[in-house]
């Protein structure tokens, strides 16, 4: 009884193969035809012989030729090995093949891939069935006992998608160093371990775009309280190879488009600081007056208008208005970001308030109460009527209480985005 991973596959390719082939307007006898082709062309004594033949068109490697250039495979000396490195696991700290669990690569005709999907399926024991035929294990000697072909004749077409050369050659499209050993040099092609850099793929693919992360996101865009956290990755960039053609490049890199992650490598910077967590109040020691005269100026000039009676105006007035609320946000994030290294409990004289809207240990309390948000909505109402009259001076408009109140409300509507 073959293993059902194998049962699948062939199942597989022959709901393809039928999806493919059968026309609507065939009658039965011409799809009872096709049925019988369809088996035939998949039968294990059709089959394999084919697939045999066409497994030495690609060949197994862990650090394929074609990531350095798409026409590195072949020079006028032939093919160019295959490396398939065979490194021990080992607790040494370092990020390098065998350290990692990968999958391996193969490149050379896209026309056999569906042998080396067959050769790499995983068997019911956990091994690959490319191991299992290299083991001669009974999952492989009961597949492969064939009375067209012999045993051996199958196994060594199979197994040389997995054999390289015993000439070593490469490719000048590869890039080269000289290497110092001794007194000597050895001279190095470098190449890419595309199991790795796949892997490295996944796995950022999977705290960006997990099912777990999406809910998660969800309840943070809802306000929603939730117990455990999520990681973002900044900084990435996106590599392709191949072009519009990525099965030219490899197996891997076929099955995820041609496109990888590339993380930041670029060393520290030491900055300047120019943001300061204030001591005693946000609004004098983290704001300059050139960050909002401009706002207030043009303030000054629709108040100074009758822009009661203008829908226009009024409009302009509470552009305005969002305008500061938006620098205050701003500001709001780049103190939070320098909270946990700048604040200091003990010569701190910042308002309860405003600890619980700026630092990072009162996040909890931040996103589970409102006390403090309709605290802080009156203290930034304040800030701003006595702030306008302090830059217009002798010009400011008085506002009266229909103003004032009219200022709390657009902050009161916009007050989620403080928290």
């Amino acid at each position: 009884m073959l293993d059902p991973a194998i049962t699948h596959f062939f199942e597989e390719r022959k709901e393809a193969w039928l999806k493919k082939n059968l026309k609507a307007s065939m009658d039965e006898a011409q799809i009872r035809e096709a049925q019988q082709q369809c088996e035939a062309a998949f039968s294990l004594s059709t089959w394999l012989p084919s697939a045999a033949k066409r497994a030495g068109q690609i060949s197994m490697a862990t650090h394929p030729c074609t990531f350095s250039h798409p026409s590195a495979r072949k020079n006028k000396n032939g093919y160019v090995s295959s490396v398939i490195a065979k490194a021990k696991r080992a607790s040494d700290g370092f990020l390098r093949s065998g350290n990692v669990v990968v999958d391996t690569d193969a490149l050379g005709n896209a026309a056999a891939l569906d042998v080396y999907k067959f050769l790499t399926l995983e068997m019911t024991d956990g091994q690959q069935l490319l191991t299992h035929i290299q083991n001669d294990s009974e999952i492989a000697t009961q597949l492969l006992m064939l009375k067209e072909v012999t045993y051996s004749e199958l196994k060594a077409g199979f197994i040389a998608m997995a054999e390289s050369d015993n000439e070593n050659i490469t490719s000048s499209k590869i890039k080269q160093v000289y290497f110092p050993v001794g007194d000597d040099y050895h001279q190095l092609s470098i190449l890419t371990n595309s199991g790795m850099l796949y892997q490295l793929r996944k796995r950022i693919d999977q705290i960006r775009f997990g099912e777990e992360v999406k809910s998660l996101r969800d309840l943070k865009k809802k306000n929603e309280y939730s117990e455990q956290g999520f990681v973002e990755v900044y900084g990435l960039t996106t590599i392709g190879y191949g072009g519009t053609k990525p099965q030219n490049i490899s197996v891997l890199n076929n099955q995820n488009g041609g496109k990888a992650h590339l993380l930041s490598s670029l060393p520290p910077q030491i900055e300047k600081r120019n943001i300061h967590f204030p001591r005693s109040d946000f609004f004098t020691e983290s704001f300059r007056p050139y960050e909002y005269k401009d706002v207030f100026q043009a303030l000054q000039r629709i108040l100074k208008i009758d822009y009661k009676n203008n829908k226009q105006l009024r409009n302009s007035r509470d552009i305005r208005i969002h305008e500061i609320m938006d620098r205050i946000i701003a500001k709001m994030w780049a103190i939070r970001s320098v909270s946990a290294m700048q604040y200091n409990r003990e010569s701190s004289q910042l308002s309860r308030v405003q600890k619980i809207w700026l630092h990072h240990e009162f996040t909890e309390e931040r996103e589970n109460t409102d006390d403090w948000l309709d605290a802080l909505i009156e203290e930034i109402s304040s800030w701003f009527a006595s702030t306008y009259k302090t830059v217009m001076g002798k010009q400011a408009v008085t506002l009266g209480e229909e103003e004032r109140l009219h200022i709390l409300k657009m902050f009161t509507e916009h007050k989620e985005a403080l928290r």
